[in-house]
């Protein structure tokens, strides 16, 4: 076992926090629930808290920190400010930077948004013997932006975004029957097969992330994805947004079996 991988999700958070870990998060602390972050501020939380609920499949809500409250309840003695890799700051609906700490950009105003993300279930994949590909390959996952449209809340509309897995139509199949029970974390595929069907144009140039190999035999499978938070964001406008960078998760201590449908 890789010592990356037998490592607690506090002893993780730890290393980010101290500057050690910078890179994606896709593998690590295999087996525990790893989350989309959104953080902005109290005025616009109840119309972005509507726009995950109608969203569910892209959007699954984790856990909701008060204003100004740093501590995620899904993760005890945890800095929503420190403990994830890489962070996004927007502004007005543009991009401004990514940094490694927000602690100087975070006030008491701010609401913390965790949401579901793939990266949990993938240890469930890999031991029914499904292959992650851009863990394999040392990638970020492949995440791209779609022609669907999620249902809009206020002033937060955009389209879906999905990540991307290539498999077998066999091991596709499989994948749908294990993911649906990890309904908070995206749950099902939304799509398997000719990209075109989204509207994606070229397979090989993600919107986010990296492109991996699709080998002989195999079918792009697609599952909802967390950035479509970031999109949602963007097209509020909203003066000031914090959340991740696309692969750069906050990990919690929840088990992914926590929040599968039995």
């Amino acid at each position: 076992m890789d010592i990356m991988e037998s490592k607690s999700p506090a002893q993780i958070r730890e290393m980010i926090r101290q500057g050690q870990w910078k890179d994606p998060t896709s593998g690590l602390c295999r087996g525990y629930v790893q989350a989309n972050l959104v953080i902005l501020p109290r005025e616009w939380a109840y119309e972005f808290l509507l726009f995950c609920v109608r969203n569910p499949r892209p959007c699954p809500i984790l856990d909701v920190l008060d204003a100004g409250n740093p501590e995620p309840g899904i993760a005890k003695g945890a800095d929503i400010r420190k403990d994830v890799p890489k962070y996004r700051v927007y502004r007005d609906g543009k991009l401004e930077d990514e940094v490694e700490d927000i602690t100087h950009l975070f006030t008491d105003d701010m609401v913390s948004f965790l949401l579901g993300c793939s990266f949990s279930f993938e240890k469930a994949l890999m031991d029914a013997g499904i292959r992650i590909r851009n863990i394999d390959e040392g990638k970020n996952v492949s995440m791209y932006i779609t022609e669907r449209m999620c249902k809009p809340a206020g002033r937060f509309s955009c389209p879906l975004v999905v990540s991307m897995r290539p498999m077998t139509p066999e091991q596709a199949i499989r994948a749908s029957q294990i993911t649906t029970r990890f309904h908070l974390t995206h749950g099902a595929p939304v799509y398997m097969g000719d990209p075109q069907g989204l509207g994606i144009k070229d397979i090989y140039k993600p919107d986010f992330g990296d492109p991996v190999t699709i080998e002989k035999g195999e079918i792009p499978v697609f599952w909802a994805c967390g950035v479509t938070s970031q999109l949602a964001v963007q097209s509020a406008k909203i003066p000031i947004v914090i959340t991740h960078s696309p692969g750069h998760m906050f990990i919690s201590d929840l088990r992914d079996e926590e929040l599968t449908i039995l």
